[in-house]
């Protein structure tokens, strides 16, 4: 071929480049393992989705921000720092669980039965069965998968899938959760405990006194946030040099929305809209809910990790924009 072909046929590729360089830093990739998938956007590390039998539950963790600041606790999953807080091993760093459903318990975990307060007989698994998609893109990701939930006995007592859109630009990471309880064996009671459901487990850096909690209702600090209805929470605060928080913000069309937040200054992050008695200091109250055989419930909620603080990331706003589709 012509040396001046060539030449042009270069030019063409760069030119081709350089128009689509900018939208580089969105592009999402997936990179799948044994037990569990790297997720990477712009060629950078942004969380590890794990699904494997070594947990009674599959969890994100490792999340980071655009900088790549972990913004998750990652005790006790591999590459954990001393320096973290050793409580609730079971608080993974994302997480949909709840600890009451059907009477077993798939929040807390039999591998750290102190944690909870029943029997070991009562934990639950949820457990993997098929991996539906996995698709990258310029823009976006997509994973889902289907689970078991398993009682201690082995018996299958509904199914569960997890779905997640991942997407990112030079500021912000989002990941938008779909989950849903399917009830293919039967009437699925979900109880009322404030063991659940939705959850993060935050750096120390980004919990109180170091770090700061806020809702959308304008309340701060877990004294005004726990137990109480919202349609966002914020933490953030300083980690490893950058000003970062991450929130999660309800779905109007989730179940009681806006939903009650078990929400905890040691760092614990939980979207639950079942646990009325306590959180509304009322035994007479009763959170429960219960799926029909046959039928389904789903909750959607949108992790937001953003840099700066909620009024520098104009958290309200992006809210608004999640409740409106855009």
């Amino acid at each position: 071929m012509p040396l001046n072909k060539l030449t042009r046929i270069a030019a063409l590729f760069l030119i081709a480049f350089a128009s689509a360089s900018p939208d580089v830093w969105k592009a999402v990739e997936f990179k799948r393992g044994a037990d569990q998938i790297d997720i990477l956007v712009g060629g950078r590390p942004f969380a590890t989705y794990f699904f494997g039998t070594a947990a009674a539950k599959p969890y994100l963790f490792q999340l980071r921000s655009a900088q790549g600041t972990v913004v998750t606790r990652s005790f006790p999953m591999p590459g954990g720092l001393p320096s973290e807080e050793h409580d609730e091993p079971h608080q993974r760093s994302m997480y949909f669980a709840h600890g009451d459903i059907e009477g077993y318990d798939f929040w807390g975990e039999a591998a750290f039965p102190r944690w909870s307060r029943h029997s070991a007989a009562t934990f639950g698994r949820t457990v993997f069965r098929e991996l539906d998609e996995m698709r990258g893109g310029l823009d976006s990701g997509v994973l889902k998968a289907e689970f078991d939930l398993v009682t201690s006995q082995g018996k299958r007592i509904a199914a569960e899938k997890q779905a997640y859109s991942f997407r990112g630009d030079e500021h912000a990471r989002i990941i938008d959760c779909e989950f849903t309880i399917r009830a293919n064996q039967g009437p699925v009671k979900i109880g009322d405990t404030k063991e659940g459901t939705f959850a993060i487990r935050v750096v120390k850096a980004l919990a109180p006194p170091l770090g700061h909690m806020v809702s959308s209702t304008g309340a701060t600090g877990e004294k005004r946030i726990w137990g109480k209805r919202a349609d966002w929470v914020d933490y953030y605060g300083n980690v490893s040099g950058e000003d970062v928080g991450i929130a999660i913000f309800d779905d109007p069309g989730n179940l009681r929305h806006p939903t009650y937040w078990h929400a905890r200054q040691y760092g614990l992050l939980a979207a639950n809209p079942f646990g009325l008695k306590e959180f509304l200091h009322d035994r007479h109250q009763d959170g429960s809910f219960v799926i029909p055989a046959g039928q389904s419930l789903t909750f959607r909620y949108r992790v937001y990790i953003h840099h700066g603080d909620f009024q520098e990331a104009s958290v309200a706003a992006a809210y608004r924009k999640y409740a409106r589709r855009e």
